[in-house]
């Protein structure tokens, strides 16, 4: 067990992914899905959230995002939220050159400054889709480009490193250190478990996804949750995908509302910037 402070010192956060209901990755966009358009109405009811439960969040940004709604960015400032940036065009890194990269962050970064005065100082790849074998240089650029964090990172079989750290840690670059914030996992005899967010935060019972985050806890480490605006919003278009991907991406979805709401409730968040002092004393090890 790691001892990097007491439990009741331990703060969790919340990460959210400012993207609308259409934007699944290998998914064709289609000009009408821009037209049932939800993410603001979506994002904004998760505002009404957090405001409810006095929390504060982490909130990775589409870049065409902000720009086709200017208000936003805005408003999740104004409730004394973290803007990091989520890219541009929600591409998978590993299909991006890495001057493509450097043009999304870049972009995406100009964007919220203009908006909203912030620059962004943590990045999330859509569906975790940095690696450090085949995207190493991905570090350099977003070190190279002023960025403190990344969140991209997950424990997990399918879509990343199942040997992988569990707990925040920092990946070298050559121009130093970046710090690295993998979401909430969950051990078992099936391997690590994604509690954290996404189908497995829908799906698994709510008291898995509080012990996990209690382990956390008590080995002085945070947890990092992930949320959708459109898993908020059962009433959304959903994509003609096969039926698991149509299950990975929006169901269900009952409940996660109040089950976030719960955990909110029992447990510290803050945004992921706030956390970044804290990071040397998690050793790259498993809790």
């Amino acid at each position: 067990m790691l001892n990097s402070g007491p439990p009741e010192s331990v703060c969790h956060s919340l990460t959210v992914d400012v993207e609308d209901w259409y934007h699944v990755c290998g998914a064709e966009i289609l000009p009408d899905y821009r037209r049932q358009t939800r993410v603001v109405a979506a994002t904004r009811s998760l505002l009404e959230l957090l405001r409810g439960q006095g929390s504060r969040a982490t909130f990775f940004m589409l870049g065409e995002v902000a720009d086709a709604f200017p208000d936003l960015a805005p408003a999740i400032v104004a409730d004394g939220h973290e803007l990091a940036s989520h890219g541009w065009s929600h591409r998978l890194v590993t299909g991006l050159t890495p001057a493509e990269f450097r043009s999304e962050l870049e972009r995406t970064a100009a964007v919220l400054k203009q908006q909203t005065g912030c620059t962004p100082l943590g990045f999330r790849a859509p569906r975790w889709s940095l690696d450090r074998r085949k995207t190493p240089w991905a570090f350099e650029i977003l070190k190279e480009l002023g960025y403190r964090y990344d969140s991209s990172l997950t424990p997990l079989a399918a879509i990343g490193d199942p040997n992988g750290p569990r707990v925040p840690h920092l990946i070298m670059t050559s121009q130093g250190s970046i710090c690295e914030f993998p979401p909430l996992v969950a051990q078992s005899l099936l391997g690590n478990l994604p509690v954290g967010g996404g189908w497995g935060f829908r799906s698994f019972p709510y008291g898995m996804i509080e012990r996990a985050l209690t382990s956390y806890q008590l080995a002085g480490v945070p947890g990092v949750l992930f949320v959708h605006p459109r898993e908020l919003d059962p009433d959304s278009p959903r994509l003609p995908l096969s039926l698991i991907k149509r299950f990975l991406a929006y169901g269900p979805r009952t409940g996660s509302g109040e089950r976030l709401k719960k955990l909110l409730a029992n447990h510290t968040f803050k945004p992921l910037v706030e956390l970044l002092d804290r990071v040397p004393l998690y050793p790259d090890t498993s809790l």
